[in-house]
């Protein structure tokens, strides 16, 4: 069974998100509504090209990387494997990112003793597993420009999202699907699109296993160990062939766009899921103490742990694996390459 949090505000957008696959009657009635957003977005960009609202360059390379659909679909994981990649090749790369759920709209670096009410369960997670620095502010021009006086040395920075921030100039756009593509093809709120799809970027790159049009693409799977947080590993095989908690049902919570996603992992891996808890993307585990949860063993994402562990150490988090296809890299480090 999944229990859903946040009451009618999670069911409602349940609902919203399932009409946005299809062209039914929900869609069709919301359609007015995007027609209006449409001529507003259509807008906004004109008023950028033609200079009457401003795109600030800052002095070094700047990837965006983002979707033009609502929800997640895989951008994080992709931003960490991007850090990953430039750093192994010596590049000295830095992150910009709102820090959406976080609680304070004023410029910060995401240090060591950074927790994600401050600076966002994303951005924390991307410092944690790549070490880059990491830069959160509401204003993406304003987060790059902090990050280039804190780091001068830093040579391309990647922002996390942002694909619709237009005031920060881009010299390489990524876009990123997963199996939902462009849904029913409406623009918000009659469909999942933020803006009119197709439109032009330098790479595309789908997450899902069924991709809805061409580009690249990228496999994800649960790595084959869970992290305590101490750090430590524990083999998920454990779970499955010789369960070290027997005594405790196991239990999944996910606080993240897709949480059946995470829950049907978990089971294709064989874990015996005795309950599973759907939170509102980026929940801040406000209401856990009402769980009661102390007599399961507790699973959840990556992304999720920098929030939960301090409120249950015992927690289980399991890492994305993320593995775009080869040619991915190639034509990625042809960009990076023509960037200087």
């Amino acid at each position: 069974m999944v229990y859903l949090f946040q009451g009618k505000s999670l069911i409602l957008f349940e609902n919203l998100t399932n009409a946005w696959t299809h062209r039914g009657l929900i869609a069709w009635l919301l359609w007015p509504l995007s027609v209006v957003y449409g001529v507003l977005v259509r807008v906004r960009r004109a008023l950028y090209r033609w200079g009457y609202l401003g795109c600030e360059r800052v002095d070094v390379p700047v990837v965006v990387v983002g979707n033009v659909v609502a929800g997640g679909a895989g951008k994080t994981p992709l931003v960490i494997a991007l850090v990953q990649h430039l750093q192994e090749r010596g590049i000295t790369v830095g992150v910009v990112s709102r820090g959406f759920g976080r609680h304070s709209r004023v410029c910060k670096q995401v240090t060591s003793t950074s927790v994600a009410a401050d600076v966002g369960d994303e951005p924390l997670l991307i410092y944690r597993r790549t070490s880059a620095p990491v830069m959160v502010a509401a204003s993406r021009i304003q987060a790059a420009r902090q990050l280039l006086s804190s780091f001068p040395d830093t040579q391309i920075i990647l922002c996390d999202d942002g694909l619709q921030h237009l005031g920060l100039h881009r010299d390489l756009e990524i876009i990123v699907f997963d199996d939902r593509g462009t849904g029913n093809g409406f623009l918000l709120p009659a469909g999942p699109l933020r803006e009119p799809w197709p439109r032009g970027c330098d790479l595309v790159l789908h997450t899902g296993s069924s991709p809805a049009f061409a580009g690249f693409r990228a496999k994800r799977a649960l790595a084959d160990d869970a992290v305590m947080a101490d750090g430590s590993r524990v083999l998920l095989a454990q779970w499955v062939l010789d369960p070290p908690h027997t005594a405790k049902p196991l239990m999944a919570v996910a606080a993240i766009a897709r949480p059946e996603a995470f829950f049907a992992m978990l089971k294709d891996r064989g874990l015996p899921l005795e309950r599973t808890v759907a939170l509102a993307d980026h929940d801040d585990f406000s209401h856990w103490t009402d769980l009661h949860c102390e007599h399961y063993c507790v699973f959840c994402t990556e992304k999720d742990a920098v929030k939960l562990w301090p409120l249950q150490p015992d927690a289980l988090a399991l890492p994305l694996v993320f593995e775009p296809e080869p040619a991915f890299w190639t034509a990625f480090d042809l960009h990076i390459q023509r960037l200087g």
